[in-house]
């Protein structure tokens, strides 16, 4: 997969997880879970040279 690809991927993933979190409970198991992808994804698109400004509306 070339790596623009998969940096649209991620984008569109980051993005998706983030609407999930925002319509589910902070304290359920489901939230946790989505919470460790989240900070995956973060991880992945800063070290791709993505600012996050913009896109990361849950900002933990």
């Amino acid at each position: 997969m070339a790596e623009g690809e998969m940096l649209k991927l991620s984008v569109e993933e980051f993005s998706r997880l983030q609407r999930y979190m925002l319509l589910s409970d902070k304290n359920s198991e489901a939230y946790q879970s989505m919470k460790e992808r989240y900070i995956e994804l973060k991880v992945i698109l800063s070290f791709s040279g993505v600012n996050l400004t913009e896109l990361d509306r849950i900002k933990e």
